[in-house]
């Protein structure tokens, strides 16, 4: 019977492999919780006794014919210093999915019960080991697929973020004491902020949790990556810049036009971010459906897309199509690149054109790969890449933005009542829910639909 993923059972012990699905040379199976160590005691045979935080080699028994199921290498934490906060033991066998199913099994039948998805994380969370920031950094971590996120999900694995809401909390908190004081003890002549000292107040505030909402649109790149669109006429040579970046043969590359008739995509790593790159088929007025087709989806993957290459032709004056192309491009994150410079200039059409869009414009030959390096530093730049280590504590996921961005639109609505000299009680109801915005960053004030949602999108074991 699968666990109900909303319930937490605090007594009871759960067990799951905890390694990826599949064959390899290690796997291990982890259980926490109160019988952890009774659970996985009968299924061992160990040459020396558990002991915390050391590893002990022996043997793995088959419960059903008392015979030896595998060697195996078990490590116990016991309370509070583990993971989970719970003991926990760890049993590292050979990565065969019979053997560990049959490990988890007798676990069961010892009296466990089958871990929910992220249910170890969400109980180390809720023993107080982390924090809800650091608990999804755990799944950032694991799901990174460069080393520049990996090196941001540690960052934030290691409480970067609450480190950075921490002053900005406090301050906030004293300033809620001052007002409670002066509301409560006024007889006592504790001292009443006047309204312009709550509204400087605040402002400093505001002023310091600003730049933690600005991080967003730099931590929202980091986390998911971004989408590249390679567009342009047919023959400009999209498809060999697209190589070039992805370094392989990956588009097909011809001299007659319209070559790519479908969407071609490829994953590469620029600066440490993942960027998607999307050749698309070159827009013209198609000859065959099928080409009509491809220019259809070119023109959704242009609409989708995080940011725009647009190719040009340096052999040939820009078409009418290019031209209003261009300039729909102009209020977007978008690059222009004049490609084939080893065999023309850009004309004075051309380059009368592009004056006037204010588009950083790149020349390039895709055939000889000129060009190509200070392409990517230009995309690089743009999207503000490799700087991991000058920016601490950024939000990467869209429920940390909306906690912090409804903490300062508390915030704002307390600046105007104390400016309005509203009565301080007022003021708090503004500033608490700002501070209740705040805590459910970290997971203080988070309602347990929050944590299930956080939580379910964790692979089990995890």
């Amino acid at each position: 019977m699968q666990p109900d993923p909303h319930v937490v059972y605090h007594n009871e012990t759960i067990v799951a492999i905890a390694t990826p699905p599949g064959r390899g040379g290690i796997g291990i199976v982890r259980l926490s919780g109160p019988e952890a160590v009774s659970i996985a005691e009968p299924m061992l045979r160990l040459r020396n006794p558990l002991a915390h935080a050391q590893a002990r080699f022996g043997d793995l028994l088959d419960l059903d014919t008392g015979g030896k199921l595998d060697e195996a290498v078990v490590t116990w934490f016991a309370a509070p210093h583990s993971y989970t906060g719970e003991d926990v033991v760890e049993m590292a066998a050979h990565g065969s999915p019979v053997i560990l199913e049959t490990v988890v099994l007798q676990a069961l039948r010892g009296g466990a019960r089958l871990a929910a998805p992220g249910e170890f994380t969400q109980r180390a969370f809720l023993s107080g080991r982390i924090d809800l920031t650091q608990a999804e950094a755990v799944h950032d971590l694991i799901a990174a697929q460069t080393l520049y996120q990996a090196r941001v999900a540690a960052q934030q694995l290691h409480g970067a973020l609450s480190l950075r809401i921490r002053p900005i909390k406090e301050g906030l908190v004293a300033l809620i004491a001052l007002l409670e004081a002066g509301i409560d003890f006024a007889e006592d002549d504790v001292d009443v902020l006047p309204g312009a000292e709550i509204v400087s107040r605040i402002e400093e505030i505001r002023y310091l949790l600003q730049p933690v909402a600005d991080s967003f649109a730099r931590g929202r790149i980091v986390h998911r990556g971004w989408t590249l669109a390679i567009v342009g006429r047919p023959n400009a040579g999209k498809s060999s810049l697209f190589n070039r970046i992805v370094e392989r043969e990956r588009a097909i590359v011809t001299a007659s036009p319209g070559t790519t008739r479908d969407l071609v995509t490829e994953r590469v790593s620029l600066g440490g971010i993942p960027v998607e790159l999307v050749d698309t088929a070159g827009m013209r007025e198609a000859t065959d459906e099928a080409e009509k087709i491809g220019i259809r989806k070119s023109r959704e993957a242009l609409a989708d897309a995080d940011m725009v290459l647009m190719v040009l032709d340096a052999t040939v004056p820009p078409g009418q199509e290019e031209l209003e192309l261009l300039a729909t491009l102009a209020q977007r994150r978008a690059l222009v690149v004049v490609n084939k410079r080893d065999l023309a200039h850009p004309s004075a059409a051309m380059e009368e054109a592009l004056g006037g869009l204010g588009l950083p414009v790149v020349h390039t030959s895709a055939l000889h790969g000129e060009g190509v390096a200070e392409l990517k530093q230009q995309m690089l730049a743009m999207v503000g890449g490799q700087t991991v280590d000058t920016e601490n504590g950024m939000l990467t996921s869209l429920r940390q933005y909306q906690a912090v961005t409804a903490t300062l639109e508390g915030l704002a609505a307390g600046t105007v009542a104390a400016g309005q000299n509203i009565p301080h009680e007022m003021v708090l109801l503004d500033l608490y829910a700002a501070l209740r915005h705040l805590d459910s960053l970290t997971g203080e004030t988070t309602s347990d639909d929050i944590l299930h949602l956080i939580f379910s999108t964790f692979c089990i074991g995890k």
